[in-house]
């Protein structure tokens, strides 16, 4: 069974268990829509609680064929899969899920410093895969903003003249994100680790799933994808393993509610049911 959920909100519930527990305890075929933004084995500190984040890479790469495999049997027909992750371990999660779903897109989202890496390339970018089970189910075309100079607010392209054929709501949404630097200040993060951009798991949502959709993310870390669920109106169920402190301070604007909303009741498994009333 499990715990009594560290926060319960009228979209979601978040538990404080580990990822292969929440998972073990979804129905099969349940969610629309999973976004995984696991450790990524560099030996970081995420608190009291968590898992050691530094292993030999086959038993970093065991261990997410576990989680993954759990992923693809919740996932609904149609439903998608996003992970994020340094491309290091992408080709290999890459050609596991090869095997399960449908691949759609490798997203590349820049990673702009300035820091030195010795006698390597400079690594600009994290990926983002994206699969579906099967034909999606929902893919809404996104548009982002047309990019402008922050300083003189003119375009930062001519667009070979044709500036005025350009759609007014923005430039089709591309598999290379270019607005996804991380958050690093202090002001803007809710935990010491790194932690996720909102607006990254926010497009995921919008580009994969409608409005009342389920969606999960099993690795909670500051909560950006539950708050990106709240925001577009979609219903989201998650855990973490460590502090969730993070999370329900990023969340603590939301309505919260004693009991679990019926769409996130209906993904569990009626044993796994924690000791909370129920609507």
């Amino acid at each position: 069974m499990l715990p009594v959920p560290a926060l319960i909100t009228s979209r979601g519930a978040l538990f404080r268990s580990d990822c292969l527990e929440l998972l073990g305890a979804v129905r099969p075929e349940s969610i629309a829509c999973v976004f995984a933004d696991p450790p990524f084995n560099l030996g970081k500190d995420y608190g009291a609680g968590a898992r050691e984040d530094l292993r030999g890479d086959e038993a970093y790469l065991h261990w997410c064929r576990s989680w993954l495999s759990e992923c693809c049997r919740v996932l609904a027909p149609g439903g998608a899969l996003f992970v994020y992750n340094l491309p290091r371990w992408l080709v290999p999660i890459g050609a596991f899920l090869m095997e399960r779903l449908d691949f759609r897109h490798w997203i590349a989202l820049t990673m702009k410093s300035t820091y030195p890496r010795g006698g390597r390339l400079y690594p600009a970018h994290y990926g983002l895969l994206y699969f579906t089970k099967g034909a999606p189910r929902i893919f809404n075309k996104l548009r982002v903003p047309v990019p402008a100079c922050r300083h003189c607010g003119r375009d930062l392209k001519d667009y070979g003249g044709h500036r005025g054929a350009l759609n007014p709501a923005g430039l089709s949404l591309t598999d290379f994100w270019e607005d996804t630097s991380p958050v690093r200040h202090r002001k803007f993060k809710t935990r010491a680790a790194n932690e996720l951009k909102p607006m990254i798991p926010r497009r995921a949502l919008e580009m994969s799933t409608d409005p009342g959709d389920l969606v999960l993310d099993p690795f909670g870390g500051g909560g950006s994808t539950y708050k990106a669920a709240e925001e577009c109106g979609r219903h989201w169920l998650g855990c973490e393993i460590g502090d969730c402190a993070p999370i329900l301070e990023r969340l603590a604007s939301f309505d919260t509610r004693s009991r679990l909303p019926v769409v996130v009741r209906s993904a569990l498994t009626a044993r796994s049911l924690p000791l909370v009333r129920m609507r």
